[in-house]
C-alpha cells in the first residue's frame, strides 16, 4: 500500500518559515554574544596602533591616560584626543576623527599632529567604502599629499569643489568623507589651542 505524504498547505509553510527564523536568531545572538568581546579587543587594539603609528616618536607619558573627548559641532559623537609629551611639554596629539559621509558609512581616522597644527602622519581605523575604490583612503600615495599640512596651508576639500585635495578616482564622495574628518579634527586642535591661549593671557 502506498503511503500517503500529507499535502503541503499554506499552514505548515508559516510554521517552518516561523521556526527557521527562530533557530537562525537564536544561533546568531550565541555567536554574538560568543565573540562581541573579542571584537571589541581588535578593534581597540587596532586604535592603539594607530595612535602610536601617527604620533611623533620620543613621548615618555601614558597616551591613553591622557585621553580627552572634545565633541564638535554638528557631530554626534566626540573627538577622542591623545596628548604625548615629552617631559612634561607637548609633542604631539593623536585625534581620532570620523565622518558619516563615506559612500558606504563612516569613515574613522587617527590624525597624528605635531604642536603648530601641522599633520604628522594619518591612519585609517575603519572604513566601508567600496574595494579598488574608496578603500584607496589607506593608501600610502593618498595620504601622503596631507603630510606636512596645516588648516592655514591647505584646504581641505577636493579639487572639483575648489580645494587642493587630489581625489581618487571614482571614489569622489569617499574623498570628500576623509576630508572632512582630517578638517574636522585640525579645527578642533585648533580651536582649543586658541582656548588655552587665550586662558594663558588672562592667568598672566
Amino acid at each position: 500500500m502506498a503511503i500517503q505524504r500529507p499535502k503541503s498547505n499554506l499552514i505548515n509553510m508559516v510554521l517552518a518559515l516561523v521556526l527557521v527564523t527562530v533557530v537562525s536568531s537564536a544561533c546568531l545572538g550565541y555567536i554574538f554574544e560568543l565573540t562581541k568581546d573579542r571584537i571589541a579587543q581588535a578593534k581597540e587594539a587596532k586604535k592603539l596602533r594607530a595612535i602610536v603609528a601617527v604620533t611623533v616618536d620620543g613621548y615618555d607619558n601614558d597616551l591613553v591616560a591622557g585621553r580627552l573627548e572634545v565633541l564638535a559641532d554638528g557631530l554626534k559623537k566626540a573627538l577622542e584626543f591623545y596628548p604625548a609629551t615629552k617631559d612634561s611639554e607637548l609633542i604631539s596629539t593623536a585625534i581620532k576623527s570620523y565622518s558619516t559621509q563615506g559612500f558606504s558609512g563612516d569613515i574613522v581616522v587617527m590624525v597624528g599632529l605635531k604642536p603648530d597644527g601641522s599633520i604628522h602622519r594619518i591612519k585609517v581605523v575603519e572604513q566601508r567604502e567600496t574595494p579598488g575604490l574608496g578603500t584607496k583612503v589607506e593608501s600610502k600615495r593618498f595620504l601622503r599629499q596631507f603630510v606636512g599640512k596645516s588648516l592655514a596651508s591647505f584646504n581641505f576639500k577636493v579639487k572639483k569643489d575648489g580645494g587642493d585635495v587630489d581625489a581618487i578616482t571614482a571614489a569622489t564622495i569617499s574623498t570628500r568623507a576623509f576630508s572632512l574628518a582630517v578638517q574636522t579634527a585640525l579645527a578642533q586642535y585648533q580651536k582649543r589651542a586658541q582656548i588655552a591661549a587665550n586662558q594663558g593671557k588672562k592667568d598672566e
